[in-house]
């Protein structure tokens, strides 16, 4: 019984395989999933996978806990103005310490010692995120100033499309360079959008700490398992996307605007999740797409 259904896990697999062989996937990671040491390995071991089947796949981190986690260790208190980190010269130097230097290279390493071929790379690296200081306005209406904080203006896909044309897996820091040469620090979902619309990849995926968009949050079955980018602005006003999940449905509807044939939301805290999305007829979170 146990090999039918290692039989059965594989053939059910080999369709979509077929299909996205070939095809470009970028993977947004963040969450508490990213602080686990055992998921991260069962992820870098789905990487492998993926590119070992001949998916192109790029994959963008976070970090925000664990820049937090080292500002606290130096003295500095994290700042935030609604949900959004103050950054200023000295945050911005740990900000970049911890994204790019830290945090990148452990994923590089743990992808390369699974079997896979990684490179690490920052957004200011062959001008991969061309970015301007992001102006904010509050709830109230009030303009305020975030410091080195950024949002793309310009994705030069040159380096990315370079590195998986020979079989490497780029993993990218969310920072982006300013017309100045200064790093600016970008929320990651964003980086992500902007480079799946820029390399014309087939899916974006972002890996969270919820199971997708719930139609009640206190129902964690509640899965809606499909939404149209039209049906966005309706389930905002009702209150079914709300809090953290809005940035992110805001940058899966800029993705799909691009031509993103599919955005999926799902639990990074499942052990292989990845997988479990792209190789199932069930799937395990919600998919976002225009039709």
């Amino acid at each position: 019984m146990k090999i039918k259904k290692r039989c059965s896990a594989i053939i059910e697999a080999l369709p979509y395989i077929q299909t996205l062989a070939g095809k470009t996937v970028v993977i947004k990671y963040g969450g508490s999933a990213q602080l686990d040491n055992e998921l991260r390995k069962k992820l870098c071991s789905d990487l492998v996978m993926m590119q070992t089947v001949g998916i192109k796949t790029v994959l963008i981190h976070g970090g925000g806990p664990e820049i937090s986690s080292f500002m606290k260790r130096l003295g500095k208190t994290a700042e935030f103005i609604e949900g959004l980190r103050i950054t200023d010269e000295e945050t911005a130097e740990i900000t970049e310490m911890v994204l790019v230097g830290k945090i990148n290279k452990t994923l590089v390493s743990e992808i390369n010692l699974s079997g896979g071929r990684a490179v690490g790379l920052s957004g200011r690296d062959g001008n991969l995120v061309r970015a301007e200081r992001m102006k904010h306005i509050t709830q109230k209406g009030k303009e305020i100033d975030l410091g080195l904080v950024g949002e793309p203006n310009r994705i030069d896909t040159a380096i990315l499309k370079d590195l998986l044309e020979h079989k490497y897996l780029p993993v990218v820091a969310p920072t982006g360079m300013a017309a100045d040469g200064r790093m600016l620090n970008i929320n990651g979902d964003t980086v992500a959008a902007h480079i799946s619309g820029a390399i014309a990849a087939e899916k974006l995926i972002f890996l969270t700490d919820q199971k997708g968009v719930l139609r009640d949050v206190k129902e964690p079955d509640s899965i809606i398992s499909a939404i149209r980018i039209d049906e966005l602005e309706e389930l905002k006003r009702i209150g079914i996307i709300s809090g953290g999940m809005i940035p992110k449905l805001d940058a899966a509807r800029s993705a799909i605007e691009a031509d993103v044939s599919a955005v999926h939301i799902i639990d990074g805290r499942v052990p292989h999740s990845l997988i479990l999305e792209l190789f199932t007829s069930a799937g395990i979170g919600t998919m976002i797409t225009r039709h």
